[in-house]
């Protein structure tokens, strides 16, 4: 699904217009975006899932083209766990 088509959905669910919709979704991203932002970032939907902002360690890996060992910078990344309904329903 793409976003245009969950825009389209929301608005259709919701019986709202597809420009509402679209703001809705944008203001949801960034707010998650911005509480993910913070220290101990996370964002917890009950039934649905968890956004989790995770530290990935440097680390050495390798260029599959010409096999030498490069190094990989540290850096945060965005989890998810998916919650149980969300489990359940798929």
């Amino acid at each position: 699904m793409t976003k245009a088509e969950l825009i389209e959905r929301m608005a259709k669910d919701a019986k709202i217009t597809k420009t509402a919709a679209g703001t809705a979704l944008n203001s949801f991203t960034t707010g998650v975006t911005k509480a993910l932002k913070k220290k101990d970032g996370k964002v917890t939907l009950v039934g649905f899932g968890t956004f989790k902002k995770s530290r990935r360690k440097a680390r050495k890996g390798r260029n599959p083209q010409t096999g030498e060992t490069i190094k990989i910078k540290a850096r945060n990344v965005v989890k998810f766990k998916a919650g149980k309904k969300l489990r359940e329903s798929v």
